[in-house]
């Protein structure tokens, strides 16, 4: 059981509702999958108008709970601003903090995104910080009320997969209490296996799920990747050697002469 900020959950999987051809067909991913968490930005339901009222509906429809975000955000003031608001529209004290600091790699703000944390964290917001791989960055973090922490695999919507496992590992290694999901960059199943398998508790996707060619099918396969990664790290890895080792026993072996 996954147990994030006091709630328990049985999917590990949590998934973006932005980029898919349709709403319908973000709908049929969300139950595919087989996440209980979502995340919507405010940005979309309040520039959607009459559709983004439809567009909260549906989401509300499926039964899952709702991770706001604070996607877009360049600055302190705006993510601060983001949230507040994004609690009052999405009625929950959850919120996703992004603070960006690079147009072109997405990279977070790290100073911003402690400086934010540690505001929102005061009023009482339960904060899962989209950060780096650094670990002061997640000491800092965790010491301003973060209670997670959603370290990136690769830069958002790259697909590249664990850029840099040995910081994943490292982060593991140093904060074994502290949840950890991994957050963006993740572009197959098989890179969500991986994660899943150094330890980590829950992988959030969006774009690899959102622009597949099935991403009802797609969004199915990475549920059951992130779950055949968590039972594989549970049951106890077989790490790597470097000689061969025979798995059939040589001793009673008959001798030949």
């Amino acid at each position: 059981m996954l147990d994030l900020y006091g709630q328990g959950l049985s999917s590990r999987l949590l998934l973006g509702t932005a980029l898919y051809p349709s709403p319908v067909i973000m709908a049929e991913a969300v139950k595919a999958s087989g996440t209980e968490i979502v995340t919507v930005s405010l940005r979309r339901e309040t520039s959607g108008g009459k559709a983004g009222g439809q567009f909260w509906s549906l989401v509300r429809s499926l039964g899952v709970r709702v991770l706001p975000n604070t996607a877009g955000c360049h600055s302190v003031n705006e993510a601060v601003m983001t949230a507040r608001m994004a609690r009052e529209v999405f009625g929950t004290n959850w919120i996703k903090l992004e603070v960006i600091g690079n147009h072109d790699t997405l990279q977070p703000d790290v100073f911003g995104l402690v400086e934010a944390a540690r505001i929102l964290a005061s009023e009482d917001f339960e904060v899962f910080p989209y950060t780096t791989d650094d670990l002061i960055v997640a000491e800092r973090l965790l010491e301003a009320g973060c209670k997670l922490l959603m370290p990136w695999c690769a830069p958002i919507g790259s697909a590249r997969g664990p850029q840099n496992p040995e910081a994943l590992r490292s982060l593991r290694g140093h904060f074994p209490d502290v949840p950890l999901i991994v957050d963006a960059g993740v572009g197959r199943p098989s890179h969500a296996t991986a994660v899943m398998e150094l330890g980590y508790d829950a992988v959030l996707l969006n774009t690899a799920v959102a622009k597949a060619g099935d991403p009802v099918a797609m969004a199915t396969a990475f549920g059951k990747a992130v779950q055949a990664g968590r039972e594989a790290y549970c049951a106890g890895l077989l790490e790597p050697r470097d000689m061969a080792v025979p798995s059939t026993p040589v001793i009673g072996m008959p001798a030949f002469s």
